[in-house]
């Protein structure tokens, strides 16, 4: 009996699979956090961070006191897992960066315990973009950009 092996076999480094789910976090007590720019970026920014484990994130929503995103979690994190681990991330970047929020969250607790989550597929991702675009304008939310902004005619040459 001969084995015959036409050397074309080829193991799959990436992750093929879809796994885009669409996410909402509400902030403990249901405070307005999210109405100033910069506390939209950390948070943003501290999602992102995690883009090295292999998370990937479509848009987001930010909503007074929650916020909406889609992210495609990788195979080895399960839905809990890929929860826990953007929920913790953000809850300290939003501590480290805006020390007020101590006074606010005493007891160090950003999110509160609610969440929710549903499967995006390809089919359904702009859909779920367009919902998200449109959250300051479905709750009535402006927010201030309390972003610092270089002056041009003060700096240093």
């Amino acid at each position: 009996m001969n084995t015959i092996c036409s050397g074309s076999y080829k193991k799959n480094l990436g992750d093929t699979r879809n796994n885009w789910v669409t996410m909402m976090f509400v902030t403990k007590y249901r405070f307005n956090c999210f109405r100033k720019q910069s506390h939209i970026d950390t948070c943003r920014d501290a999602f992102k961070e995690l883009e090295r484990f292999g998370f990937e994130f479509g848009d987001f929503g930010f909503a007074g006191n929650h916020v909406h995103f889609q992210v495609n979690i990788p195979k080895r994190y399960s839905v809990q897992d890929a929860e826990i681990m953007l929920k913790s991330r953000s809850a300290k970047r939003m501590f480290e960066q805006h020390p007020g929020f101590r006074k606010r969250y005493p007891h160090g607790s950003f999110w509160s315990g609610y969440e929710h989550h549903e499967s995006t597929g390809k089919i359904n991702l702009e859909e779920s973009s367009m919902y998200l675009q449109q959250q300051q304008h479905h709750h009535r939310i402006v927010v201030i950009d309390d972003s610092q902004q270089r002056l041009t005619g003060f700096t240093a040459e």
